[in-house]
């Protein structure tokens, strides 16, 4: 094979590498994206846990209101809690999961970029056997 021929195909590999990083890296940023709104979204839930049960130990007989809509609905206050150890719940198994894949693409852009520097590399000996 002559040397301009693996010159091409060399740089198509890093092409395809090349794009293929910069997926990963798109990915990465979104999931950042996604862990800091799940991140917010837990904060604000354990607030209103912390308030529900603040209220529960001062004014047992307190009532909670429900935004449905534009409309407040009264709600009990032991669904009102358990509603929100739900979400916090879900929440934190989210975040999780989000984390596993965060610390994968980490691992894969990792791999990536060394493939990338090889290639880089190597095509660096071929133009100067050239």
């Amino acid at each position: 094979m002559s040397s301009k021929q693996q010159q091409q195909q060399q740089r198509e590999r890093l092409e395809a590498e090349t794009m293929e990083f910069q997926k990963l890296q798109k990915e990465y940023s979104g999931l950042v994206g996604s862990r800091q709104q799940l991140e917010s979204q837990l904060q604000e839930n354990e607030v209103v846990e912390q308030e529900l049960k603040r209220l529960k130990s001062s004014d047992p007989g307190a009532r909670v209101y429900k935004m449905v809509g534009p409309v407040l609905v009264l709600q009990d206050s032991a669904e009102a809690g358990a509603n929100v150890d739900k979400r916090i719940e879900f929440i934190r198994g989210e975040m999780a999961r989000v984390d596993r894949r965060i610390e994968q693409l980490a691992s894969d852009q990792e791999k990536k970029s060394v493939a990338i520097f090889k290639l880089q590399m190597d095509m660096q000996g071929v133009s100067q056997e050239a």
